[in-house]
């Protein structure tokens, strides 16, 4: 008994510790960017708003914020219909070469970045559309598509597919047995999909960088602030997107975990 509690203490530990590891880089921005002297050192100036003025006065800055949000919005829903559409058909449908469809779902998160932002930007070049905010949209939602797959995916493993089929015996249509049985059963997994693909859509930097153009994303202009000088900006800005991307993704978890609909 004595080294059940004490191990239960040292995992507590051990993860107390990865969390302060993890978090308190984030932390210690956020705390500079209150801080009125210029570079991040110790002993802190005193307490001010001025970056956070700055930063709200800064066109540039509101027309990324714009940029992001917009794209969020568009490539998170894109993203989750898309990965609804791939969940259902592997839920519904067995078919030869369902696990290389299952794989081919699956492939863009396991690909670099910096080589799919290369290859996206080769390909929307041809297409005419790089550097327009519809290249950064179809973008984002390639690289969301599988993680809505993958949310979506397991909460319909947990249905019995029995349901549809007593649906269908009692007159339901297709139609029918997906928006009063399919959908509802799936709801909580598609809100949280639609949270986490928009936080990695408004938090991804790489394929931006290289497709976005003149429609730069936040972290676009975090980067190009970064590389002129040492600005307290950063911090501001950077404290915004984290607040943003973490009330994503706690929303997102608090939807993952509901329990099923008895």
């Amino acid at each position: 008994m004595l080294n059940d509690k004490l191990i239960v203490w040292l995992l507590r530990i051990y993860l107390l510790l990865v969390f302060v590891f993890i978090f308190m880089p984030i932390v210690t921005s956020v705390v500079f960017s209150f801080n009125s002297d210029r570079f991040p050192s110790l002993p802190l100036g005193h307490f001010t708003w001025h970056w956070y003025d700055k930063v709200y006065n800064d066109s540039e800055t509101w027309d990324a914020i714009k940029t992001s949000i917009v794209v969020a919005l568009s490539a998170s829903l894109l993203a989750t219909i898309i990965g609804f559409c791939t969940a259902y058909t592997d839920f519904r449908y067995n078919f030869k070469f369902k696990n290389a469809y299952l794989a081919l779902a699956l492939l863009p998160p396991t690909i670099p970045l910096i080589i799919l932002a290369l290859a996206m930007l080769a390909w929307f070049s041809k297409l005419g559309i790089s550097g327009q905010i519809w290249a950064l949209i179809i973008a984002h939602t390639v690289l969301g598509a599988p993680f809505a797959m993958a949310i979506i995916r397991l909460r319909l493993q947990q249905m019995d597919k029995d349901l549809e089929s007593a649906a269908w015996n009692l007159g339901a249509s297709e139609w029918a047995t997906m928006r009063h049985v399919i959908i509802p059963f799936a709801l909580p997994s598609i809100i949280s999909a639609l949270c986490l693909t928009m936080a990695v859509s408004f938090d991804e930097f790489a394929i931006a960088w290289f497709v976005s153009g003149l429609n730069k994303s936040v972290p676009v202009v975090i980067l190009e602030i970064l590389q002129g000088n040492v600005d307290p900006q950063i911090n501001a800005i950077g404290s915004f997107v984290f607040a943003t991307t973490m009330t994503l993704v706690v929303i997102a978890q608090l939807f993952l975990f509901t329990k099923n609909p008895q």
